[in-house]
């Protein structure tokens, strides 16, 4: 199985998350990771599966994420399986309700992120994930690398 793994990441935490997930799928499964801005239209080609992930910022993905995303040709990813994760922090950690209002209005980058995965025509393969930061810049929560690699192995399943 071909996998691309594209990815975006402002402080590390995302990227971490990303190479989990690669060296997860690298034993059983054809993968490339890519951060956003060194894709090539040739590592697009033949893809069984794609998965995109981004740091959550202001309840969205990155721009650059979000650009990627919205220049797929629609239906470019039918008959491919996709996933979609994201860092975020636990609204549980920061005790504000208007941070609680506000993800429920808006959500994470993840569930963006799938959305426009299944518009240009990709299969969720699973629900999209949220990885934990314990702030806006990190570290990610203790366990949330293993995490993801238990995730990776989901996307195979």
């Amino acid at each position: 199985m071909k996998i691309l793994i594209v990815y975006d990441s402002y402080f590390g935490n995302t990227e971490q998350i990303a190479l989990a997930i690669s060296k997860a799928l690298t034993a059983t499964e054809n993968v490339e990771i890519c951060r956003i801005g060194e894709i090539k239209p040739q590592q697009m080609e033949g893809l069984d599966m794609l998965v995109v992930g981004s740091p959550t910022r202001a309840f969205k993905p990155t721009r650059a994420i979000s650009e990627f995303l919205n220049n797929i040709p629609a239906n470019d990813l039918r008959n491919i399986k996709t996933a979609a994760f994201d860092t975020r922090i636990s609204t549980a950690d920061v005790h504000s309700r208007i941070l609680n209002i506000m993800v429920k209005m808006f959500g994470y980058a993840a569930e963006s992120i799938g959305r426009k995965l299944q518009k240009k025509g990709g299969e969720l393969k699973v629900l999209p994930a949220g990885f934990f930061v314990k702030d806006s810049e990190g570290p990610l929560k203790e366990g949330e690398l293993e995490r993801a690699a238990k995730w990776a192995k989901t996307l195979v399943d």
